[in-house]
């Protein structure tokens, strides 16, 4: 240290310290020259090895009571028993020029002995900008081992000086190099090394994890605790291979805290993700999984293979047991899995997450869609057409919703190359199409044919309480129009939206604030295709057939945005389209249908895709993409347009199989017959058509009260005609998925009593017990979801962790609540939480902490007590 540097400490501790007597011992004498041609201002430089102590103490306490002094010995501090100068001493300031107690002063550390640890560590102290983050993190009561976890963490750049998180630090910084290499040490393990703190680094390692080798490493170290954490997932269960690797009991419940808390770290996750799919190759875990049921793999987390492990699992026990098979328990496991680390965190790529949750989802869809094919094995009991109505609108349209979400989710799977579900698309195929579709149309012809006593439903085309298409406007609109003046009303039709769609989208809009859903159905008119569809939807005294087979309403043609403006200008009414109407902006909307009493919005997305044989194989993309396109119009119309009253519906609806039809779908119609007008897939529209034996014939006059005298014929059940353009989306008949025609009637809440009931939350949770005590190094703690998911509660999904103020000490775990159940049993969990391994005062109060998984928002929490005093001794 040379003269200004000195100077410099002096001036501080006299200035702006404030001290006035300052003692400083200099035994190795290495500023016996310099002391006294420091130039210090205003401070009277006294040698005591040249002034005798009586002297100095006279003029310091009665001569110059005011004056600053430095008294500078060349020599050790006396013994307390030879110290003239003592009274003083205990109240004045002791100073060291070495650079060691300089550094110590600096930062502010009590215990003087620590001076030959700095000199040790004095490579790290060669830079200040070292020295200043330090000095940040350093209490005055730190030890050697404290420093060096602190100069680890400066090093490293770790968020925390605390060992869990330079390690994860550390394993980091392998994944920021070009190409991983596990056996090179990254840059900053080689600056711990130039620092001499890899010693300290290690003994840190051994008492924490109890990791120990002659010649440690990073890569050894992270496989240790990677094994230790799966084993310990896996409990028993662990294959001897991995046992191996596991570490002491105390040092896997730290690996399995420290693992838990780097998934957990937004900034760090991805480089777990990396190292674990490393460690998982380099040992090939996914052989050690094989053989291991869900229900053992189902919380472990630790390596990526195990999704597939426990799909492959899944997908053999729906194949094996779906006579007789537990959907529940299938969902739960799959439930438990979508909101694990590979699904549910952002550090995993958006379209890989998409595909391991659409997976899992369609294995619990599929074990759902055979549980329900097995409530109806001895097929549908229904006497009459209007119980078969409703027995569909009810509960068989869950069938064709079932398969449209097995399909999609398989779809998005198989996009991301997870190929593992192609066994199970064709038993699911097998089951709808031979099957339920056969059983179907089989019960339904039953009750749709023509019978001699005119008892058919084609005879009559009606059923008791159930309104017909035509009828739709006289129904939901026209009626609601004459209560009231000034009242609008919104219609929006989507082109072969069906039935089991709707049930979605209503579930979706009673989940809206201020919105208030209610499902019914119409029966469409036959043939169920879009020309008639769409004109019975219209304000119209009578329909009416041209010759040429084109749609009439009181003698104006139905096709077209023109033609139908004309026809609602009649009822003070408009045409737009949906894509039109979302592209303006509220004030423009608003001034779009001022004066209009009735909006109708033609939305186009399902029958656009279906129809074309280049993207019919998108219809059940179609489909969930319609439901929220729809659920935006909505939306619109009621927070854009102050729309109080929207009424949502389709002009048909579709049927739709993943497969080709072959030969046995078709009824052949080798020759159109004479007086045909249009024969599509599904139908064939003419005039005085005959009588044929693998159709139906029926009467417009009768199924859509049109004038005009057309007849039809619809091929039975879910044949075709024919398969030219699209053959796997058709439309026409009168199968119930094409004439149940839903109608989503839309209210904006007004009424205080009517907006509280609109108001959705999510879940409340509540742990179970109270006074919690924990004993033993893991914990099970019982979580309870206070009432059943529904449209207005959501499922919620909360991480769960033992906190000491803001820092968990425990394991990290997640747990969704989603269940339905009105059983408040069956809303219980329980959730096991692993403590790290560290010493607990069993009079503090730490917190069992909730977040909400999304938000990391604190939910709630309870105090808990840890006293592990007599279980350290006894739980093995």
């Amino acid at each position: 240290m040379d003269t200004k540097q000195l100077t410099e400490a002096l001036n501080k501790v006299f200035v702006e310290e404030q001290q006035r007597i300052v003692f400083w011992n200099d035994p190795q004498q290495e500023f016996d020259r310099t002391v006294e041609s420091l130039g210090l201002e205003n401070v009277n430089v006294v040698r005591l090895d040249q002034v005798g102590g009586i002297e100095t103490k006279l003029r310091i306490e009665r001569e110059e009571p005011d004056a600053k002094f430095l008294l500078y010995a060349p020599s050790e501090e006396p013994e307390f028993e030879d110290d003239i100068l003592l009274d003083i001493r205990l109240y004045s300031r002791n100073f060291r020029a070495d650079r060691s107690s300089i550094i110590l002063d600096e930062l502010g550390l009590a215990r003087q002995h620590l001076r030959s640890h700095l000199t040790l560590r004095r490579k790290f102290f060669d830079n200040k900008e070292r020295l200043g983050k330090l000095k940040h993190l350093v209490n005055a009561d730190d030890n050697e081992l404290d420093l060096d976890r602190k100069m680890l963490a400066v090093v490293t750049k770790a968020d925390q000086p605390e060992l869990f998180s330079i390690t994860r630090t550390l394993f980091q910084s392998f994944t920021e190099a070009q190409e991983l290499d596990l056996e090179t040490p990254p840059p900053a393990w080689t600056m711990i090394e130039k620092y001499d703190l890899d010693g300290s680094y290690w003994q840190m390692v051994a008492t924490a994890f109890g990791y120990e080798e002659e010649s440690p490493t990073l890569q050894k170290l992270l496989l240790r605790l990677m094994m230790s954490d799966f084993a310990h997932q896996i409990g028993i269960h662990a294959p001897t291979a991995i046992q191996k690797m596991q570490l002491s009991r105390s040092g896997t419940h730290n690996a399995v805290v420290c693992l838990a808390g780097w998934r957990d770290s937004a900034k760090q996750a991805g480089s777990y993700n990396t190292l674990s799919d490393a460690v998982a190759t380099a040992t090939n875990i996914d052989e050690q999984l094989q053989g291991l049921e869900p229900e053992v793999l189902v919380d472990a987390v630790t390596f990526r293979g195990v999704d597939r492990a426990i799909l492959l699992g899944l997908l053999e026990r729906v194949t094996s047991t779906k006579e007789h098979i537990k959907a529940e328990e299938i969902r739960g496991i799959v439930t438990r899995r979508q909101e694990e680390h590979w699904i549910a965190s952002l550090s995993v790529p958006e379209q890989h997450r998409k595909a391991r949750h659409a997976a899992y989802e369609a294995v619990a869809v599929a074990a759902e869609f055979f549980d329900l094919r097995n409530q109806h094995s001895g097929g549908f009991d229904c006497d009459s057409a209007e119980e078969m109505y409703k027995l569909y609108t009810n509960e068989l349209y869950k069938f064709d919703q079932l398969y449209r979400h097995f399909c999609h989710n398989a779809d998005v799977a198989e996009a991301q190359a997870w190929d593992i579900l192609k066994s199970l698309r064709t038993e699911v195929e097998a089951a709808y199409k031979n099957w339920f579709l056969v059983q179907l149309g089989l019960k339904w012809a039953k009750f749709v044919a023509p019978k001699s006593d005119g008892s058919g439903l084609l005879d009559e085309w009606a059923l008791p309480g159930i309104p017909n298409q035509y009828r739709f406007y006289e129904t939901h609109v026209d009626k609601r129009q004459k209560e009231a003046e000034n009242r609008r009303s919104f219609v929006v039709i989507s082109d072969a939206f069906r039935y089991e769609a709707a049930t979605e989208l209503t579930k979706v809009l009673n989940g809206e604030y201020r919105f208030q859903a209610e499902l019914t159905s119409q029966l469409s008119v036959l043939p169920s295709y879009t020309a008639l569809g769409m004109a019975s939807l219209l304000p119209h005294t009578q329909l009416e057939y041209t010759e040429k087979g084109d749609v009439l309403a009181d003698g104006v043609s139905t096709s077209g945005s023109d033609n139908r403006n004309k026809i609602l200008s009649n009822v003070e009414g408009m045409v737009i389209g949906a894509d039109d109407l979302l592209k303006l902006k509220g004030k423009e909307g608003r001034a779009l249908i001022e004066g209009m009493k009735v909006v109708y919005v033609y939305h186009n997305e399902i029958d656009t895709r279906g129809e074309n044989a280049a993207t019919e194989g998108d219809t059940f993309q179609a489909t969930h993409e319609a439901i929220r396109e729809l659920a935006d119009i909505v939306r619109y119309i009621v927070n854009s347009l102050n729309g109080n009253y929207v009424v949502v519906t389709a002009d048909h609806g579709y049927l739709f199989s993943e497969t080709a039809p072959g030969e046995t779908d078709k009824s052949k119609l080798e020759n159109k017959p004479a007086g045909t007008v249009k024969a599509k897939k599904r139908y064939l529209i003419g005039h005085n058509l005959p009588e044929f034996e693998d159709a139906w014939r029926g009467k417009t006059a009768i199924t859509a009260k049109c004038a005009g005298g057309m007849e039809f014929w619809i091929p039975k059940g879910s044949n075709r005609f024919h398969f030219t353009g699209g053959a796997r989306f058709i439309h026409g008949g009168a199968m119930p998925q094409e004439i149940v025609v839903p109608v989503i009637t839309v209210r904006q809440a007004k009424s205080k009593k009517a907006l509280e009931k609109t108001k959705t939350k999510q879940v409340s949770i509540s742990v179970l017990g109270s006074n919690h005590k924990i004993t033993t190094h893991a914990h099970r703690f019982k979580l309870v979801q206070m009432e059943p998911v529904s449209d207005r509660a959501k499922a919620l999904t909360v991480k769960v962790a033992i906190y000491d103020n803001d820092d968990p000490v425990s394991s990290i775990e997640t747990v969704a609540f989603a269940s339905t159940s009105t059983n408040l049993d069956d809303r219980q969990q329980s959730v096991m939480l692993t403590l790290q391994d560290q010493k607990f005062d069993k009079n503090k109060r730490y917190r069992l902490v909730l977040k909400d998984a999304n938000t990391e928002f604190e939910l709630q929490s309870q105090d808990v007590t840890i006293d592990r005093a007599i279980a350290d001794d006894f739980d093995f």
